[in-house]
């Protein structure tokens, strides 16, 4: 079973049909079954599909290209530059158990861009419920929303379920600085799969200065993540979209986990 997670910085890249094409075409290509994505945007200004769904919603003109054999969940966090709706969502292969969201931290204000989300599904594998949680974290010791809060939130949400889950998306904290928050989901008892895999890369997810990290670091890092709730056999764990393995498609790069 394959694993995807992407920070999809969408509908603000220059040749974005293009790159919604190379997408598509890693999704079918290595058989992906999950794939969690963060910067999900549609147009406040576009038209309603169904629901909150409007028709130029990243993850649907993904799933349209991707034909029947996918479906996906979004859910809407906060206005972003202020012309989009904001969300994160999980693309999947086959049936799913269901879908779950709820807020992150004190601020649940969609006008307000620190407002953070996750998107859940359920997927029955084998004779085991499965949860996938699509993430985009805040920064550690954010005075307004801290990232400590939004993780235990997610993490007592999980363990309430009592299902085996995976946290996947953009963490916004790099695995180089210790005592933070990389260290706080380790102490919280969550795998790292990259750590757990018998292939790698080095794992380097942003090559440098983003959106959000202005003045923070210039240097590369990784800070989108796949974690397990359990130490689990990890065939391979490989950056994608970063010009080697697939073209670049935002301003992160992918990891694509193999379990």
């Amino acid at each position: 079973m394959k694993l995807l997670t992407l920070n999809t910085h969408s509908w603000l890249e220059k040749e974005q049909e293009r790159k919604i094409d190379e997408i598509v075409n890693m999704i079918k290509k290595e058989r992906v079954e999950i794939i969690a994505m963060q910067e999900v945007n549609q147009l406040d200004s576009s038209e309603k599909i169904k629901g909150e769904i409007k028709k130029d919603n990243f993850l649907f003109v993904l799933k349209e290209k991707l034909g029947d054999d996918y479906n996906f969940v979004w859910d809407y966090h906060h206005v972003g530059y202020d012309i989009y709706n904001e969300g994160t969502g999980v693309l999947f292969k086959g049936e799913i158990e269901e879908h779950c969201s709820e807020f992150l931290g004190d601020i649940k204000d969609h006008n307000y861009w620190k407002t953070r989300k996750f998107s859940m599904v359920s997927k029955k594998i084998g004779d085991k419920k499965i949860d996938f949680y699509s993430c985009h974290m805040g920064w550690w010791k954010d005075e307004e929303s801290s990232f400590e809060r939004q993780i235990d939130d997610i993490l007592k949400f999980a363990k309430k379920r009592g299902n085996r889950f995976f946290l996947m998306g953009d963490f916004n904290n790099s695995a180089d600085i210790k005592g933070e928050g990389y260290d706080y989901l380790l102490e919280k008892g969550l795998y790292d799969t990259y750590h757990l895999a018998q292939i790698k890369d080095n794992g380097i997810t942003v090559p440098g200065e983003i959106a959000g990290w202005e003045g923070k670091s210039k240097l590369p890092k990784r800070i989108d993540y796949i974690f397990s709730s359990e130490k689990i056999d990890v065939k391979s764990s490989e950056v994608v979209f970063n010009g080697k393995k697939y073209e670049v498609v935002s301003d992160h790069f992918g990891v694509l986990i193999e379990i």
